[in-house]
């Protein structure tokens, strides 16, 4: 299973949000794709619609509109759709591990961390639309396990008023996860140049949750060191739903699992010792030779030895030192120029 403190590579989430459509068989198909495509974690939503998430009234204030993808539903409405029925939870989490893949869960209130807690959960996620309920926060935040929020509707005020409460109870395991919250989001809104200023600015470690179209902005993140990156997955976008829009599908997700692992091994590490292969390339570089047929006693002049390719003679670094010396003996045009040619 992936150690969210420990793993040295970027933690893949894929989240199954409501690409389920109510359907058990496609939710344990999906995990089941998720694990194929190369998904570390698999994260789900358990809203509580009775009143954790929202409550059931359509007046004005409960209207989704705006230009969303949701405009004309409620948010109760939309909330019923989205959920993740808390009996499955247990039994997806299953799944999931005998896959090999971690599992963990959003809460939306006091009652979802108290459920999720019994069933040992390795993290709590709190949803960017969450980030002010501080309440829920500190609950999920005093179980001592990593606390992943997503940034996308708050301000920095908010961010840091967020982290405190986690911190104010003892629990440090933070991460960020930079977020557009646009569905789908534009790769110009992305802003990733944040990344590095959170975590300078915060103190803590940071993701990201990608809502844009293909995996541009996944992996350019893991480059600028997000250490998470949190994806919608769907196994067929024909299916439909509230989030199939901005949603991934398997092969999409596969590839974009790749190039996040391209991205790493291009990162690689500090190390300015010469790999063996180019070891083998140094025979390119340039190196002192004698470019003509000189004479025993013949001064070194500017003349008979230059730096050129390949490298089978001394470093030009010491051409400056060697002119004026004599040449010790007879030696042909195409020589590499070493130390015991000269007296």
């Amino acid at each position: 299973m992936i150690n969210f403190l420990s793993s040295d590579k970027a933690v893949v989430i894929a989240e199954l949000s409501c690409n389920h459509i109510q359907n058990y068989d496609i939710a344990v198909r999906t995990i089941e794709a998720m694990a194929e495509a190369g998904a570390d974690v698999v994260k789900v939503q358990n809203d509580n619609c009775n009143g954790g998430v929202t409550i059931n009234c359509d007046n004005k204030y409960f209207q989704i509109g705006g230009g969303t993808l949701w405009d004309g539903e409620t948010l109760h409405s939309l909330y019923m759709k989205t959920n993740t029925p808390w009996d499955w939870i247990p039994k997806l989490q299953e799944l999931s591990h005998s896959l090999g893949m971690e599992f963990f869960s959003t809460p939306s209130d006091l009652e979802g961390v108290d459920f999720l807690e019994k069933l040992n959960m390795p993290a709590y996620k709190i949803s960017s639309f969450e980030i002010t309920d501080l309440e829920l926060i500190e609950k999920a935040a005093k179980t001592g396990k990593p606390i992943i929020m997503s940034t996308g509707i708050a301000t920095e005020e908010e961010i840091e008023l967020a982290i405190q409460v986690c911190r104010n109870v003892g629990n440090n395991n933070i991460f960020l996860l930079k977020c557009t919250s646009s569905y789908p989001a534009p790769i110009d809104a992305a802003n990733l140049a944040m990344i590095r200023d959170m975590r300078k600015r915060f103190g803590v470690r940071i993701g990201l949750s990608d809502h844009s179209l293909g995996s541009v902005v996944a992996s350019t993140a893991v480059a600028l060191g997000a250490e998470m990156v949190e994806k919608h997955f769907i196994i067929d976008r024909r299916l439909g739903g509230p989030d199939a829009g901005f949603s991934m599908e398997p092969d999409e997700f596969k590839e974009m699992v790749d190039r996040i692992r391209d991205v790493e091994r291009a990162i690689g590490k500090v190390d300015y010792t010469l790999s063996e292969r180019t070891l083998k390339n140094r025979l390119f570089a340039k190196s002192l030779f004698v470019i003509e047929d000189v004479k025993k006693g013949e001064y070194i002049t500017s003349n008979n030895l230059r730096a050129i390719r390949p490298g089978d003679g001394i470093s030009p670094k010491y051409y400056r030192e060697v002119l004026g010396k004599r040449y010790n003996q007879d030696i042909e045009r195409g020589t590499p120029f070493m130390f015991d040619l000269v007296d």
